[in-house]
């Protein structure tokens, strides 16, 4: 420290020297050292240093004062906070001094000390009292009008403390507006400008009264008028404070709106101007509150698009006119007196026109019909604008409409929607030649930025509407090659150019553009020899989709150019490199006709399959070749490629991993007799570790290979045996994690291993291999579904050697019958049993029925739970004679539970053709079972009865309706429950049916039952989350209902005495907690169906609600955060009051662990919401929202919480990032 202080008292020693050079370097010196973390200074060293630095910013040499400014910097978080007000006071002084020169830099100081401050939500002491203290002084400068310069770096410093610390100043916003208001009358522009940036910081963190004094003063003097400058002025303002706390302003744009449309209609361009860009304000800020203002805002808008009264269109020869305008335009240029393009300001209106538009045509997706009858016509007859900023803004305002009609597809497309007539997609439709007539002028302008903007708007109309374009190919090609071939044309225009005319092919069908290959071919390979490997990259990606169109059966031989796109480019850089191998993958199916070409090709795939950067591209590409139907001759390359791809195989590269397998599957498929042993021990060699439980996907791509070589290779199989791949593949059987396409694929394996006959892995020795563990040991295995597993591979291994059947199948009845049997044995033996009896009919086995009805009263669960299966199972075998036995035991005996179980299994499993005859005698036995008491019962039944109806749903669907009316509750939940069970997320036959009449079953929401009301949300959540469609037209008359269960209702409150305690029992719980999750499906599947402000008016209600729907209703805060944030920031003041209340409530010292446990994970989902909500830009600018900020990192428990989750969130993104 002494060495330190030593140091700088050297440096400030050379400060005072008389040569500036040395006063330049030690001020250089001063600042390192400052910026080093370590350096501490004593209160002497901090006075010297300060009073150093405040003395340099008075020094005559310009670079010098620049220096000392920023030491100011890192000094202010260095020093004593009595030392910072001292530099502040001394800079507020400097700041009214007559030198111009040093309130610039004194002025710049103020600004850097207030950049180095905590922000406000830190609760620094040191910020607010600094703060405080230049506010008064700024207030005093900004109210003498004395000297201009001094009032604008005084808005300019005001403003920017506003910004960054408005929330420490709450004590100081009253006199702080009262000194800015009269500035908007200044006769000076610029200082109405900076105060109007000033008020739009203040607003956002001042508090009410602040406010609706603001509003009332800017409303009083609009509605005075009593100057045009200042009325525009206030406009300006207004929209200012809209655009930065539009959440506020909102209440009062009844207000407003009336006045800004009045104004629109004063001669006067620039107040026009500021009114639209107020009107865009609104629409964007305040969505609730301008929507019965819509209408008038578009209108105005349309009228305003083509406001140009200096210029004269004629549309109907426009052509000759826009000669006759340039020839006009040579005219006027000898005549200065005469009007000229400088003086007009209507582009302004006219480009704030369209901005507005595309502000309500991208935050109203309701509205989409409309626009395409009233705006998209409009938009599209200005595509022609003389004025090249504001063409760029209509193009952007028809791009934001086609963006909103791409979201809508799912639900547009769907084919009963198309029935209703005109939908957005069928109008947009009907205007494609319009918009194509107007972009085939645009696309040969001169203007790069016009033509930027036609190619994205031809892109994004035929990622809407695919296919759109068939008819106007031959209209836009020439446009399109203009652009690839114009000298003048900038790189990003040929990337746009060629994107586009990627899309274009990608889109529309071969055959429209068979014509124009001839002409293409040209610009296209001469943008793959481009230096700029973006544009390779994209010529390459277009000539992919020539070839395929080359190709086409009606297509000629592809022009000969095209071979000149090998994938050997050396002047290309290596991220293009793989680019190239894949396009070259696109030249394959020419190779046919160009066979001299591919001994060359095939040596620098292999060449590209040694490169680090380029194998991944080429393993892919190696894939689709050997995969293609043309049998392109690889087997020259196949001694040096299979072990360069066994070598993948070991890299740490799971994508190399994945495609390896691929690639090394289809060549065994296509090419085994070019595949020799040797390459296949090599393989073989590395594929151990990669069948494990660790990565399934790996080990199924694994497996399918193991699968293909059993065919094509069957003798390499004999080394299995005893070796390493077994022994894994019999630890993967038992692994709980196996199933889905994992499971298919070792089923698949065995099948084909057994029927290689390979000595050592016959029937029976591979039988022992998965049975042998469950047998010998006396422990059982750790996972039930482990015994499914081997169950459905001894299934497979049955199925592949039909004589073995009976016997293994008899051994297995002994050994459930046999006594001694443990449990483990029964178990397995039950589920093969079923299994075998899936596909196999065992109606030759006597004792099957009495062994299997016997296992229903083990005394273990799990046993019983398998002879429930196994019966369903073997009844799917053999449905005449299994399904009547069933439905026997069902009338008469008492173990329906589990006998319901088995018909669920023959339901869901058997044929529809093999279930039809018996349709009507189980219906009628399950309706017997409908009112049973027992709730797990009833829900079995509730599942047969939907899976039933979708046998034959004209008739049992009606039916299922008909039983609404029951007077049972049983009954109706039973049957609602049913409706569940018919709605999946794949197109089903009943669902046109079901559309019609869910309505009736989701009328039970008004039923008097709980639990009936209860299922009903559950059966909406179903149709909500699997097929909208169902749905979404019932929203209007299901939501109030909906909303109504999230309440707290106290009448289903009750206590409950237990022992000497009192115990509050909520009935209402569970019916609101499906309230919630409904909620929550809605806002993924039907978001544009909701009124957002009620929607959070019950969120409100949620997050002050039990355990559960709080931790439900954070999450729905946090996905609101990213789906509307502008309507949370609406409301963020009324949110933010819940969430600190549960981040602040504590336990009772005397409480369970379970409860504190509790109230953690509460506190923790909590601050997911708040981090979610701190996303939403100018959500910390909310003075409750920095409040709760600086109480959180205030408290040290809730700090660290907060930080963890941001680490955590960030993380994500960076991973999101990584796989996108």
């Amino acid at each position: 420290m002494a060495s330190a202080s030593y140091h700088i008292s050297n440096l400030l020693e050379k400060m005072t020297s008389s040569d500036k050079d040395f006063r330049f370097m030690a001020t250089n010196d001063l600042m390192t050292e400052l910026q080093k973390d370590s350096i501490k200074l004593d209160d002497d060293s901090e006075r010297k240093v300060v009073r150093m630095i405040l003395k340099l910013l008075e020094d005559k040499n310009g670079e010098v004062q620049n220096l000392a400014v920023k030491c100011l910097g890192p000094l202010v978080s260095k020093v004593k906070e009595y030392q910072v007000e001292t530099i502040v006071d001394t800079l507020c002084t400097n700041m009214l001094s007559d030198k111009e020169q040093l309130r610039d830099i004194s002025s710049i100081g103020l600004k850097t000390v207030i950049g180095e401050l905590p922000p406000a939500s830190s609760g620094s002491a040191l910020a607010a009292s600094v703060c405080k203290k230049i506010t008064g002084r700024l207030t005093s400068a900004i109210a003498k009008q004395e000297d201009v310069s001094v009032q604008l770096e005084a808005l300019d410093i005001m403003a920017d403390m506003l910004c960054r610390q408005g929330g420490l100043l709450v004590n100081f916003h009253p006199s702080i507006l009262s000194c800015l208001l009269p500035q908007l009358t200044s006769p000076r522009l610029a200082v109405r400008k900076r105060t109007i940036m000033a008020l739009g910081h203040l607003v956002m963190s001042c508090g009410n009264l602040v406010f609706i004094d603001l509003i009332e003063h800017l409303l009083t003097e609009l509605g005075r008028n009593d100057n045009m400058s200042t009325t525009r002025t206030y406009i300006q303002c207004t929209a200012a404070i809209s655009r930065q706390a539009g959440h506020r302003i909102g209440e009062y744009l009844e207000k407003i709106i009336p006045l800004v449309v009045k104004f629109c209609n004063v001669d006067d361009d620039e107040l026009r101007e500021y009114c639209i860009q107020a009107f865009e304000s609104f629409v964007r800020r305040c969505p609730k509150e301008v929507y019965p203002h819509v209408p008038t805002v578009i209108s105005i808008c349309l009228r305003y698009l083509t406001y140009d009264p200096n210029y004269n269109f004629d549309d109907e020869d426009e052509d000759d006119n826009a000669m006759d305008a340039e020839q006009n335009d040579e005219d006027y240029q000898g005549s200065d007196d005469e009007y000229s393009d400088d003086d007009d300001m209507s582009w302004k209106v006219r480009r704030a026109a369209a901005k507005c538009l595309d502000a309500v045509v991208s935050t109203r997706h309701e509205m989409l019909p409309e626009f395409y009858r009233s705006v998209s016509p409009a938009l599209v007859c200005r595509f022609k604008e003389r004025e090249e900023n504001v063409k760029a803004d209509v193009f952007h305002a028809y791009l934001s409409l086609l963006k909103q009609t791409r979201p809508a597809q799912s639900w547009l497309a769907d084919p009963d929607a198309m029935e209703q007539g005109e939908t957005p997609l069928t109008m947009l439709q009907s205007q494609v030649p319009m918009i194509v007539k107007a972009l085939h002028k645009q696309l040969k302008e001169k203007s790069v930025k016009t033509r930027q903007c036609c190619f994205n708007m031809l892109t994004e109309l035929v990622n809407v509407l695919p296919g759109a374009l068939t008819q106007h190919i031959p209209v836009l090609i020439p446009g399109i090659i203009f652009s690839l071939n114009d000298k003048s044309s900038s790189s990003n225009l040929k990337i746009d150019a060629l994107a586009c005319l990627h899309v274009i092919m990608v889109t529309h069908p071969a055959h429209a553009f068979h014509a124009h290959v001839p002409a293409l071919v040209p610009p296209v390979v001469a943008c793959v020899g481009d230096p700029f490997y973006k544009i390779t990259s994209e010529a390459l990606l277009v000539t992919q989709q020539l070839v395929k169109v080359g190709r086409a059966p009606t297509a000629s031989t592809p022009p000969p150019t095209l071979t000149t796109c090998s994938p050997a480019r050396s002047n290309v850089t290596t991220a293009c490199q793989s680019q190239l191998v894949m396009s070259s993958v696109m030249l394959f199916p020419v190779c046919d006709r160009l066979p001299n070409e591919l001994p060359g090709t095939l040596l620098i795939f292999l060449e590209r399959l040694k490169n680090e950067i380029t194998r991944l591209t080429t393993v892919k590409a190696l894939t689709l070749i050997a995969g293609s139907p043309l049998k392109i001759d690889l087997r020259p390359v196949l001694p040096d490629a299979v072990p360069i791809l066994a070598s993948f195989l070991r890299k740490n590269q799971r994508a190399l991993k994945l495609c390896t397998l691929a690639a090394l599957d289809i060549l065994l498929r296509n090419y085994s007799s070019a595949v020799t042993p040797v390459m296949v021990d090599a393989v073989l060699a590395e594929l151990p570790p990669l069948i494990s439980e660790s990565d399934m996907h790996v080990s199924q791509m694994a497996l399918s290979f193991l699968s293909t070589l059993a065919v094509t290779h069957p003798s390499s199989l004999g080394q299995l045996s005893g070796g390493n791949i077994l022994q894994q593949l019999i630890t993967l059987v038992r692994s709980p994690l196996l199933q889905g396409g994992a499971l298919a694929a070792m089923l698949d394996f065995y099948q084909a291993l057994v029927a290689t006959e390979t000595p050592g892995l016959g029937y029976m020795d591979l039988l022992r291999m998965l049975t042998g563990p469950v047998y010998s040991q006396s422990a059982a295995l750790p996972h039930k579904q482990a015994y499914c597993s081997i169950a459905k591979c001894v299934a497979a291994l049955t199925r592949a050697c039909p004589t073995e059947g009976p016997a293994v199948v008899g051994q297995f009845i002994q050994d459930v019958k046999n006594s001694r049997s443990t449990d483990s044995i029964r178990l397995l033996a039950l589920l093969s049993l079923g299994e075998v009896g899936h596909h196999v009919d065992l109606s030759s086995q006597p004792e099957l029925k009495t062994v299997i009805l016997d296992a229903f009263s083990s005394s273990s669960e799990e046993v019983k739970s398998a002879a429930s299966y196994a019966l369903g199972s073997i009844a799917v075998g053999n449905l005449p004679e299994y399904l009547p036995f069933v439905l026997q035991e069902i009338s008469s005996s008492k173990r329906q539970y589990l006998l319901l179980h088995s018909l669920k299994e023959i339901i869901s499993s058997a044929s529809v053709s093999g279930l039809k005859p018996y349709v009507e005698l189980v219906w009628s036995l399950l309706l017997k079972h409908c009112e049973c008491q027992e709730e797990g019962t009833r829900n079995v039944v509730a599942e047969c009865l939907g899976k039933l109806t979708l046998i034959d749903p004209e008739t049992l669907l009606p039916r299922l309706k008909g039983y609404l009316e029951s007077g049972s509750s049983y009954a109706r939940s039973s049957v609602v429950t049913a409706v569940k069970f018919t709605i999946s997320d794949q197109p089903q036959p009943i669902d046109p049916l079901l559309k019609n009449c869910i309505g009736d079953f989701l009328k039970t929401l008004e039923d008097p039952d709980l639990n009936v009301r209860r299922v009903a949300l559950v059966t909406f959540n179903s149709a909500a989350h699997n097929k909208p469609s169902l749905i979404r037209e019932l929203l209007d008359s299901v939501l109030p209902q909906l909303y109504n269960e999230t309440k707290v209702r106290k009448e289903l409150i009750r206590e409950v005495e237990m022992g000497p305690f009192k115990h509050t029992v909520d009935d209402g719980l569970d019916l609101r907690k499906a309230a919630f999750e409904c909620m929550y499906t809605l806002l993924d599947s039907c978001l544009d169906r909701i009124d957002i402000f009620t929607f959070l008016n019950h969120v409100e209600d949620g997050l002050k609600d039990h355990y559960d729907i709080k931790m439900l209703t954070f999450l729905m805060l946090a996905r609101l955060s990213s789906l509307c944030p502008s309507a949370v920031l609406q409301r963020l003041d009324r949110l933010v009051e819940p969430l600190r209340a549960t981040c602040t409530t504590k336990v009772k010292a005397n409480s369970v662990k379970q409860e504190f446990e509790k109230q953690d994970e509460l506190k923790r989902s909590a601050m997911r919401a708040v981090v979610a909500l701190l996303t939403i830009p100018e959500a910390e600018k909310s003075p409750l929202m920095s409040e709760f900020q600086s109480q959180i990192s205030s408290n040290q428990e809730l700090a660290a919480i907060f930080d963890s989750i941001q680490r955590d969130s960030s993380s994500a993104n960076m991973e999101s990032m990584d796989t996108s």
